[in-house]
């Protein structure tokens, strides 16, 4: 066995790595860049190395310092992670000739399958279903929208070399391709060096299912069930979830066995994934088809950790080390059901857009993952896992991918999963960057998710004029006011008893006007009462039980018999509560006075439909328009690549360019000004 692994990846994979090592008795090396030098995973490690850079061009993804690092500390192997180097020939067969064990599968493989043209050519002859398309090179913009019309759309454009849904765009029409391929190829270029793009068939009411693949090196290859990929936005998974409640045991069976027919073809060993579309149009099940092959740990994999209580980080360092794998088919089951949910920072309320910045308050519902090496171990603390790489204070920079922390649960159903997601997401506290929790939380109690009828487009399906934040039921709200007339009365209390702020009668604590809402249109208006017995909500009672202490933010309690998480901060008027998906404010007035306060004085907000708001910090690569130019609504004007991924900021009406304040080129802050219309 391994004596030294060094980790040649950040964030939380490398913690996940330096965990499951420490375990196993095996010292660990961290490498990071300047962005990183205070991350957890560099504490963790046994020792560390600074590699370069903030810039993962001027740092991860150099082999030659990462190789540099294992021998100057003598690390005897070298875990990829995933991202980065995992997927690149030349590093293992640098590390190869240095003598240093690649923990992942034998070049070849990676190379046979990190290529998606010869990839699907591999998987066509090894009798694996296969996505109509054309496999081969693309000369440019006019054969691409050739190739598109002789397919048919709609159609998906792919780099090559790509994944992470990076370097991907949907066609639905001729100008759909002319505006997309370029933009394609050149995210393909700058993400990973290659910008070859392939076009396949889009298939209608898609559903994304992966099988986990787990080889050794005496020839042995096991498939370790499948995950449910479907909810994605912009091709980059949201949700994973094991087993799918789409696959049938026949159907997983013969996934399976393509799966493992197709690494067999490449010699594979270690974990890798299979991943494939399968067509929710069709009952049967049996229309699946096989899209790419990818030859490293996912970032999924803890989903199936916790149904099969296999670590799949242990049995890549076993694999890597030679030995056999201890289990056989027949081994691997299906115990429960598990949830990942991908926190991202990034808005869910302004589009999505990429958030940056520090992380002033950062409490995930539990500490980071810790494995005691058993199953139980693998589910987390009452079936609650966070794996995270992140720290309070520390900063989500533009450098990297904006995911914050994976929240993993497991229960014995679908439904216990998904129930102990939200009280888990209600718990998860983070401030000074926008987040996705409450889009999470969303999902979470969303009917169709819960149903289980999935597809890639259920996000676009389900939200497409944006997130405003998850419904609320009347019984929630009325909920939500009791709460909050029983933490106005416990802090209208201690203030008179501290300082006498409050005195007399016009302030008797238990009797309260509570309006949920920012704004009177829209808002719900109640009238709480505190008896001595009774919590009375408009003279019906509700069944709240809770003890709170003036300036608490975190509250647990029981409403109707059910257990929730609250998050709590004081406003002007009253309380902002966070639950369930929605931050909801309250306005909170004695009774007998909340006649003379009927209408708060709302805000006006600016009129912005004349400017072009960059949304997010990014780079100007392109404008599309000049100063007088005319433009009609949809029209490109300009676009922003953020985080490796490029975003088109289309005109919203008709007009004329009256003033251009960016360059090509330019680094932009969010909310920057880029054009003005007259």
């Amino acid at each position: 066995m391994f004596k030294k692994i060094l980790i040649a990846n950040r964030g939380e994979i490398a913690c996940r790595v330096i965990k499951t090592a420490r375990r196993m008795g095996i010292a660990t090396v961290a490498v990071y860049s300047d962005a990183d030098a205070r991350a957890p995973f560099v504490r963790m490690a046994d020792e560390a190395v600074h590699i370069g850079p903030s810039p993962a061009a001027e740092s991860y993804l150099i082999a030659d310092k990462i190789i540099a690092a294992a021998k100057q500390t003598g690390a005897d192997a070298v875990h990829p992670g995933y991202g980065f180097l995992s997927e690149r020939t030349s590093f293992a067969e640098a590390l190869a000739k240095e003598g240093i064990e690649f923990i992942g599968p034998p070049v070849n493989a990676i190379a046979a399958m990190g290529d998606k043209i010869e990839s699907k050519k591999l998987a066509m002859e090894a009798g694996v279903n296969v996505v109509p398309g054309f496999v081969g090179e693309i000369e440019d913009t006019e054969h691409a929208v050739r190739i598109s019309e002789e397919i048919g759309y709609p159609v998906m454009m792919k780099a090559s070399a790509g994944g992470g849904g990076k370097g991907m765009r949907l066609a639905y029409s001729e100008q759909d391709v002319r505006e997309g391929f370029e933009a394609t190829k050149r995210e393909g270029l700058n993400s990973f060096g290659d910008d070859r793009v392939f076009i396949e068939k889009f298939i209608l009411n898609p559903r994304h299912i992966e099988i986990q693949i787990l080889g050794d090196k005496h020839g042995n290859i096991l498939y370790l069930n499948e995950r449910e990929c479907s909810i994605q936005r912009r091709h980059q998974k949201v949700v994973e979830e094991a087993p799918s409640p789409f696959v049938t045991p026949k159907m997983r069976k013969a996934m399976g066995e393509q799966c493992v027919a197709l690494s067999a073809a490449v010699g594979y060993y270690s974990a890798g994934t299979v991943e494939l579309i399968v067509s929710g149009a069709d009952p049967s099940g049996e229309s699946f088809y096989f899209l790419e092959m990818n030859t490293r740990l996912q970032v999924e994999h803890p989903v199936t950790e916790a149904i099969t209580g296999i670590d799949l980080v242990e049995q890549m360092i076993r694999v890597a080390a030679g030995e056999k794998l201890d289990m056989t088919q027949d081994n691997i089951g299906i115990d429960g059901w598990s949830i990942e949910n991908r926190v991202y920072a990034e808005d869910p309320y302004r589009g999505f857009l990429p958030s940056t910045g520090r992380l002033v308050e950062y409490q995930p519902p539990l500490e980071g993952w810790t494995d005691d090496g058993s199953a139980n171990g693998r589910r987390g603390v009452d079936g609650v896992r966070v794996d995270d790489g992140v720290y309070e204070g520390g900063e989500v920079s533009m450098f990297y991918d904006p995911m914050i922390a994976k929240l993993v649960t497991w229960g014995e159903t679908r439904d216990e999963a998904a129930d102990l997601q939200i009280q888990a997401l209600d718990a998860f506290r983070i401030e000074g960057l926008g987040h996705n929790v409450d889009f999470l939380s969303a999902l979470m109690q969303h009917p169709r998710f819960r149903s289980g009828e999935l597809t890639t487009g259920f996000i676009a399906e389900e939200y497409p004029d944006g997130f405003t934040g998850a419904a609320a039921s009347d019984g929630l709200k009325r909920g939500l006011a009791a709460i909050g007339g029983v933490i106005a009365t416990v802090d209208a209390d201690r203030a008179r008893r501290i300082d006498q702020q409050l005195s007399g009668d016009l302030y008797a604590p238990g009797d309260w006007a509570v309006r949920i809402g920012e704004r009177e249109e829209g808002s719900t208006s109640y009238e709480v009462r505190l008896d001595e017995d009774a919590i009375l909500v408009d003279g019906d009672p509700v069944n709240v039980s809770f003890d709170y202490t003036p300036g608490e933010t975190v509250v647990d309690l029981e409403l109707e018999g059910e257990a929730m998480t609250i998050q709590l901060a004081p406003t002007r008027t009253g309380y902002a509560i966070t639950t369930r998906g929605r931050t909801h404010h309250l306005r909170i007035l004695p009774q007998r006075i909340a006649h003379l306060t009927k209408h708060m004085i709302e805000k006006t907000p600016p009129d912005l439909s004349k400017m072009l708001i960059c949304p997010m910090p990014g780079l100007l690569v392109k404008l599309h328009v000049t100063e007088g130019e005319d433009v009609q609504p949809g029209q490109p004007l300009a676009t922003v690549e953020a985080m490796k991924m490029e975003n088109i900021l289309r005109a919203e009406k008709e007009g004329t360019i009256a003033k251009i304040n960016a360059d090509e080129g330019a680094s932009l802050a969010v909310d920057a000004v880029i054009l003005e219309l007259e």
